[in-house]
């Protein structure tokens, strides 16, 4: 009697267990669906994928072997705009620009790029002149952007399609 009796308590402890097991499950996996489309939503809002990056800032799909680059043959000291602390800010370092060597303007412009290469400062100090110290430091991707807008305006082309700086902040 008593061993019927022990099977009989553990036989309807193992079905609470099942059921308490269930009722988690669902619990858990509504959760986590909610969490998942959380960060969709977010992910959506900020323009990122979560296999890379969006297609729309792949620059052109230019391979390495297609792309020339051209650095600025100087180190560029460059004041920034005046921030919080009222002190004068600058950033020093290199810029160099990414060339599509298969774009029909290429030969046009890449042989006299070095010629060019006051405008495109110029183009470089200007926007970078916009920024405080801090905020240069936090928006490199605008920056950029920035940059290599007016300098493809500047030619008239996107033969010129990446930016890329080495700046330290004093």
């Amino acid at each position: 009697m008593k061993r019927n009796l022990l099977s009989i308590i553990i036989l309807a402890l193992m079905v609470v267990n099942i059921v308490l097991s269930a009722i988690m499950m669902v619990s858990v996996s509504s959760a986590s669906r909610k969490t998942a489309q959380l960060v969709a939503d977010i992910s959506a809002v900020l323009g990122i994928e979560i296999n890379g990056l969006p297609q729309s800032d792949v620059p052109g799909s230019v391979s390495m072997a297609d792309t020339q680059v051209h650095t600025i043959q100087e180190e560029l000291t460059i004041p920034l705009k005046t921030g919080e602390d009222g002190s004068s800010h600058y950033a020093v370092g290199n810029v160099s620009l990414s060339m599509n060597t298969k774009h029909e303007d290429f030969a046009t412009y890449s042989e006299t790029m070095t010629d060019r290469e006051g405008l495109i400062k110029d183009i470089i100090f200007s926007v970078m002149a916009n920024y405080t110290m801090d905020e240069a430091k936090i928006s490199s991707t605008q920056i950029k952007k920035e940059i290599l807008s007016e300098v493809q305006e500047l030619f008239g082309s996107d033969f010129i399609y990446a930016v890329s700086y080495n700046f330290l902040y004093n």
